[in-house]
């Protein structure tokens, strides 16, 4: 599957007036490639990340998803910083929701969804509900909610950003054990531009109010990734380089309002 943002915009009706949220916004995505997304707040990604699920409608452009499923198969899922779960369901009820919703029956979907609960080492879980996990386990059950319904794209946005700095490796180590047994294409919005190194094939860096699209940066690490061993001096100079980018940005964002 790949995905084309061809000169994507968006304009809200607010109550003082249009607000330009993205302008112009002009990107590829390859099959089974992980692109990262970082900008300061207010800058537009998690709008882009929702026009590109078609949960918002562009006010112009368009996006074009090329050897997309057919019609009533999954294009894409989408996790988010708080997780999602659904608080009166058990952790494998919560990971099988997605697949009821495509009219799989009951045993299949959950032996579906208890193969994903296994994986990732949750099974003495799997009876439990949201409000008795740690944040990690949750995040790591929305994660596996998203794979389980097999859908081409992966949208994430900011999915660790609540964690602790232990628990968002082992859980971004996780991830992309997971992404390279299933090889999905992946959308990334970050804040951290260490994680968009640590996870991207390459990083879009966004800024501006509007947002639009600074520049593309490639990211040569090989993979599989060993996310805990010494780094390469050019990923350093990678981080400076994204750094250098979103800086001015940034300190302007510290004193506007989103």
């Amino acid at each position: 599957m790949k995905i084309e943002c061809q000169q994507l915009t968006k304009v809200y009706e607010a109550t003082n007036g249009p607000l330009s949220s993205l302008e112009d916004v002009t990107f590829s995505v390859d099959d089974r490639e992980f692109v990262g997304i970082v900008g300061p707040s207010g800058c537009g990604k998690t709008t882009l990340l929702k026009l590109i699920a078609g949960l918002l409608e562009p006010t112009s452009g368009r996006v074009i998803m090329s050897g997309a499923p057919a019609e009533g198969y999954p294009r894409s899922s989408m996790v988010f910083q708080d997780h999602g779960l659904f608080p009166w369901m058990t952790v494998l009820d919560n990971v099988a929701f997605g697949l009821q919703m495509y009219g799989i029956d009951r045993a299949e979907r959950r032996d579906r969804a208890r193969a994903f609960v296994d994986r990732v080492g949750l099974s003495q879980f799997a009876d439990s509900y949201p409000g008795q996990l740690s944040v990690g386990m949750g995040q790591r059950v929305g994660i596996i909610r998203a794979f389980v319904t097999d859908p081409p794209l992966l949208l994430m946005d900011e999915p660790f950003g609540a964690l602790d700095s232990q628990t968002r490796l082992v859980l971004q180590e996780e991830l992309l054990r997971i992404w390279g047994e299933y090889q999905k294409v992946v959308i990334f919005v970050t804040h951290d531009i260490d994680e968009a190194i640590r996870l991207s094939d390459r990083i879009l860096v966004m800024t501006g109010r509007p947002g639009r699209i600074l520049e593309e940066v490639p990211i040569p690490l090989d993979r599989p990734r060993e996310l805990t061993r010494r780094k390469p001096a050019a990923v350093g100079e990678i981080k400076w380089h994204i750094w250098g980018l979103l800086e001015e940005q940034v300190r302007k964002s510290l004193w506007v309002a989103d």
